[in-house]
């Protein structure tokens, strides 16, 4: 069976991200293994600047800013069960997981 199995857990909210975070953590301990993390990865930010009016005014500007929040858990001592608990679990969408086997 595999030896470790790394999620990456990626949103724009960080409360998805936590929540989401601590419900694979919880299944992933009743099936006995071991778990690292949440590893909270540093936040991607996106800052758009954009003009008020269309013609006139150019030094009138606002300003957006679009944050990505990662997370990463390692699993380790994988079985059955816990690959089986892994796939039932249901996650919020907003959510999006990235699942290697190491």
């Amino acid at each position: 069976m595999a030896q470790r199995i790394r999620i990456k857990l990626v949103s724009y909210d960080h409360n998805l991200v936590d929540n989401s975070a601590r419900k694979i953590i919880q299944t992933v301990k009743q099936t006995n293994a071991t778990v690292k993390g949440p590893i909270p990865l540093p936040t991607h930010r996106r800052v758009f600047t954009v003009n008020r009016s269309t013609f006139v005014n150019k030094e009138s500007r606002e300003q957006f800013q679009l944050n990505t929040h990662k997370r990463l858990i390692d699993i380790y001592n994988v079985s059955q069960k816990t690959l089986n608990a892994l796939m039932k679990l249901e996650l919020p969408s907003g959510v999006e997981v990235q699942v290697k086997v190491l």
